[in-house]
């Protein structure tokens, strides 16, 4: 008996459903700008909520298979997941280096969200640079918060100030300028350099992402991995995005919905203390601390993650029936 959805249809936004191995829809999403990208769905079509996964720079949707695995186990067919790659991430496809923008990412969501999950409430759960995605794409649709969008799980991420604290401070170096001079007027020198550029990175993995020292290799190893598969030109690309990025005034609009803010104690990319001021400005926010966890808390500390999401859920799915249990009892009442 095969493990595959055979299901197949069209979906709008240039989307085209084709059957995947265990379950997985892949689906095709086209952004604004033409840029192909990979989607993955898990779940029923017809469940109450979506959850749609984010991932971070260098990593791709798969970052979440563990975490995915844990989550269906427990929600069956009561949430859908999807699951997507950035653009220039994994099976997604590349574009020029001035659209790898977090502002772009916003809209790359949007588009993600148009075509697999077009009606009915949306929880966003982002690690990373995808919290950062999720952040502008609810900026850039404040009338969709607490309407479509009715949870949020921010995971080893920032609202801002990622220039101001450890590794980044480089982001204003002027090293980094010159490799970004280098992909943008240089390509091939610069991808001349991948293999010193990767050698970097995944000494910035197994260094700063994995925060307690006793981590299965074998995590580090898939971490290093996914790395090694993104490209210089993206890796240099969101950079300059970093330096300037400041969602803080967005946790404001956000305030009134569910959300958790998630990070281990030993991340040193984005520190606990960008949770700590993100979870102060959102009153309905849960904030969990994973300690001895670096920032690739997702793949080291998956179980804990897992429960902070479907407490999260638990919450979005209380917050969705109060209005309608007060509505009963105020029928009730009335006759």
């Amino acid at each position: 008996m095969s493990n595959e959805d055979s299901r197949s249809k069209t979906l709008p936004s240039g989307g085209r459903r084709v059957t995947v191995p265990a379950g997985g829809r892949r689906v095709t999403v086209t952004a604004d700008d033409g840029v192909p990208l990979a989607v993955r769905e898990y779940g029923s079509p017809d469940a109450a909520v979506t959850a749609v996964f984010v991932h971070g720079h260098c990593l791709h949707s798969e970052s979440w298979s563990v975490l995915r695995e844990q989550l269906a186990g427990s929600w069956g067919d009561d949430v859908r997941m999807v699951f997507y790659d950035h653009r220039g991430h994994g099976e997604s496809g590349h574009a020029p280096a001035a659209a790898y923008t977090i502002e772009q990412l916003g809209r790359d969501l949007g588009a993600v969200l148009a075509t697999v999950a077009p009606h009915g409430p949306v929880v966003l759960v982002g690690h990373s640079m995808g919290g950062m995605a999720a952040l502008t794409y609810a900026r850039q649709n404040p009338r969709l918060v607490g309407d479509r969008l009715v949870g949020l799980a921010l995971i080893s991420t920032a609202a801002g100030g990622l220039a101001d604290t450890g590794p980044g401070r480089l982001l204003r170096g002027p090293a980094l300028s010159v490799l970004q001079a280098a992909v943008r007027w240089a390509p091939r020198i610069a991808q001349g350099s991948r293999r010193l550029g990767h050698n970097l990175c995944g000494a910035l993995v197994r260094v700063a992402a994995v925060g307690n020292l006793s981590v299965d290799p074998r995590i580090v190893a898939v971490a290093a991995a996914m790395v090694n598969d993104t490209s210089v030109a993206t890796m240099c690309g969101f950079l300059a995005s970093f330096a300037d990025y400041d969602e803080t005034g967005t946790l404001t609009t956000l305030a009134s919905i569910p959300s958790v803010v998630v990070c281990g104690s030993a991340d040193l990319l984005t520190p606990f203390s960008h949770s700590t001021e993100m979870a102060s400005r959102m009153p309905a926010a849960e904030l969990v601390r994973i300690e001895g966890a670096g920032h690739s808390v997702i793949l080291e500390r998956p179980a804990e993650v897992a429960g902070a999401i479907a407490a999260l859920l638990a919450r979005v799915g209380a917050a969705a029936r109060g209005p309608r249990t007060a509505d009963r009892e105020l029928a009730a009442a009335a006759g």
